[in-house]
């Protein structure tokens, strides 16, 4: 994958664009004072500079009926079976996060599921009978997501460009 210095014009592309992936083309170029074309060529460059992965609509997963939200810690029996535990876990469609972590736990899951007893059913019959896990705690049962965002890099550099200059 190619290297891409970020400038200015990118960071402002980015932040507008993390803002609402549905942005017209012509509105970030009027906000950053340059052509339709340029910015269609730096989003292209983005992308497959892989800074920009993609772009996507957010499901209400209550209003479709997956009402139950938990977080699992999952412990392998040997860290050499986390490629093989990490292409199974892409297998079970109501796991939507997965985390490489350290500490007791090998992995984090972020998982969705209709309702509890879905949810016990997911673990028993899909995760525990994947071959390199050893056992999983479910540590969490989310009772509402409160807020969601991307992370705003560009706005913490500039805030800790302004703390520094403070210094």
């Amino acid at each position: 994958m190619a290297q891409h210095q970020i400038d200015r014009l990118d960071k402002k592309i980015l932040q507008l664009i993390s803002q609402d992936a549905r942005i017209p083309f012509l509105e970030v170029a009027r906000e950053c004072n340059v052509s339709g074309a340029a910015i269609h060529q730096r989003i292209q460059k983005l992308r497959n500079t892989g800074i920009i992965k993609g772009s996507e609509f957010v499901i209400d997963t209550y209003k479709v009926g997956f009402q139950t939200c938990a977080y699992i810690g999952i412990t392998l029996n040997d860290v050499k079976s986390f490629v093989s535990v990490v292409d199974e876990l892409k297998k079970i469609p109501e796991i939507v996060e997965c985390h490489y972590a350290t500490g007791k736990y090998s992995m984090f899951v972020k998982i969705y599921a209709k309702d509890n007893r879905h949810l016990l059913q997911i673990i028993l019959e899909k995760m525990t009978a994947i071959k390199g896990i050893a056992h999983t705690e479910t540590f969490q049962i989310s009772l509402d997501e409160v807020f969601r965002r991307q992370l705003s890099v560009f706005e913490i550099e500039a805030s800790h460009e302004v703390n520094d200059d403070i210094e």
